[in-house]
């Protein structure tokens, strides 16, 4: 097993957001609906889901994007649609994402993927898919070949993710792989047929263990099977290097003349769908950055550890990796508070666990006996809290010019440092009412110096169901106070 650094794989984090990447693939509309079983229909032998939560979010060649963009690459997006709601909804998703210039090719009569999944406490109950796997006609074929060339020009890789629905036929491969490789630019795919010849030329390919050993025709048995079998593959389709994932066993990345293997680390696995999307995505952002293939494919195993234990086609975020490798070098102590997409993806996970999500706010700007006090009291009354914490910008408007006395990133460290807190989020407003509508928290816990009446968000928290509570506080304790007999003669 290769041991990697994983100092030096922190400091590769900060190169991800130069990386600029083409990804033409096919593209899929995943939807996930939440709820509850607790009885068996009369009409068949089936669970009845009481729906209670919906979900849309783009998966298949998508996925890849999103965890391109939630590292902060940029991408070029070329892929095949229909002409229905479900391409609309798709090309909504994609112009909500920073950093994506998209081109959707509609083919008439041709519908566009979608999986509908069905899912209660934490386990899947159905399935249900909306798909064609013919060919994508050649003059759709040729207008994606157009728009991926061109954008190529100032591109560091091409990613090619086939899903076997269609988009990438064998002609528009060996088209794509020849300019890429004219332009001097890597090719990574995520194969889905047998035949890796059809990918002849890129410079890696990233095979489950699964797909290998169908290509291979063999039994992978052993580490040295693993190796031979990808060796012989890659010299029969002149493809540069493999990287096999493994699940549990972690990875393999595999050329002619090496053979590195990286362990997983152990941890509950809640979902594995969209981990491929994921390795493939941080591969190529790495590699488009100049980061080495060895330390991108390190990197990438990381972010594979991360994303299963999520829920749904989950993405890796730069904080999520930072704090996982921050984690297993044993550094201790706070952490930065997370940017808000991925407070909220983070948030979306518990929810989606079934944990009650509470939420409290406010400055802390010297934390006292007070702030203890109603951290214990909210955290009691909630499976994980959430602090909204104002910003230096918000104190200064709400306490005076000289305040606050410590800085955001200072406060964000104290409140994260104590058991109490799973989350700080950093919100600018005067008051957190706009980060409420993007948390939605199932309880929202304030004070009893407040009256439910005059907490911000109460309406809101009311009008879906949650509660509000009144933490008990102790008494005497003020840090304007404290901070006015700091300052007396």
């Amino acid at each position: 097993m290769t041991a990697p650094d994983h100092a030096a794989l922190a400091a590769r984090i900060g190169d991800l957001p130069t990386a600029k990447v083409v990804c033409v693939g096919d593209v899929m509309l995943d939807r996930f609906v939440y709820g509850d079983v607790s009885r068996v229909s009369p009409e068949a032998p089936i669970p009845v889901c009481r729906v209670t939560n919906e979900t849309a979010m783009l998966g298949g060649a998508g996925n890849v994007v999103r965890n391109l963009v939630s590292v902060g690459a940029s991408v070029t997006f070329v892929s095949v649609i229909g002409d229905d709601d479900i391409a609309r909804d798709v090309d909504v998703l994609l112009r909500d994402l920073a950093g994506v210039t998209r081109t959707l090719i509609a083919e008439k009569d041709r519908p566009t993927t979608s999986k509908i999944r069905y899912v209660a406490g934490g386990q899947q109950l159905l399935r249900a898919d909306r798909e064609v796997t013919t060919p994508i006609t050649d003059d759709v074929a040729d207008a994606v070949f157009r728009a991926a060339e061109n954008a190529l020009k100032d591109a560091g890789a091409l990613i090619l993710s086939d899903y076997g629905k269609g988009t990438v036929t064998d002609g528009l491969v060996a088209r794509l792989i020849a300019a890429a490789t004219a332009a001097g630019k890597p090719v990574i795919v995520d194969p889905k047929s047998r035949d890796f010849t059809r990918y002849a030329g890129a410079s890696l390919i990233t095979p489950n263990l699964k797909e290998l050993g169908e290509a291979a025709e063999g039994e992978l048995s052993s580490e040295e099977a693993i190796v031979d079998a990808a060796r012989g593959l890659l010299a029969g389709a002149n493809i540069g290097a493999m990287l096999v994932t493994r699940g549990a066993q972690g990875m393999s990345l595999i050329t002619a003349d090496s053979a590195d293997h990286f362990p997983s680390r152990a941890r509950e696995v809640f979902d594995v769908s969209g981990a491929g999307d994921t390795v493939l995505a941080l591969l190529a952002a790495g590699i488009a950055a100049g980061v080495p293939a060895l330390e991108a494919a390190q990197l990438a195993n990381v972010a594979a550890g991360v994303v299963v234990g999520k829920i749904g086609t989950a993405v890796v975020y730069a904080d999520d990796l930072l704090e996982e490798l921050n984690d297993m070098t044993g550094r201790s102590g706070p952490q930065p508070p997370l940017r808000l997409d991925a407070a909220l993806d983070r948030i979306r996970m518990w929810k989606a666990r079934g944990e009650k999500v509470g939420f409290t706010n406010g400055c802390f700007d010297l934390l006292h006996p007070g702030h203890v006090s109603l951290l214990a009291s909210a955290r009691s009354a909630c499976d994980r809290l959430v602090v909204g914490l104002n910003s230096d910008a918000s104190v200064k408007r709400l306490k005076g010019e000289n305040r606050p006395m410590q800085n955001e990133a200072a406060r964000a460290a104290v409140l994260s440092s104590l058991e109490t807190v799973d989350l700080v989020v950093i919100f600018d407003e005067d008051t957190p009412e706009a980060l409420l509508h993007e948390v939605r928290p199932d309880i929202l816990i304030k004070g009893a110096d407040y009256t439910i009446e005059t907490v911000i968000g109460a309406d809101l928290v009311q009008s879906y169901g949650g509660r509000v509570v009144l933490a008990e506080i102790v008494e005497g304790f003020s840090t304007t106070a404290t901070i006015a007999r700091m300052n007396a003669p």
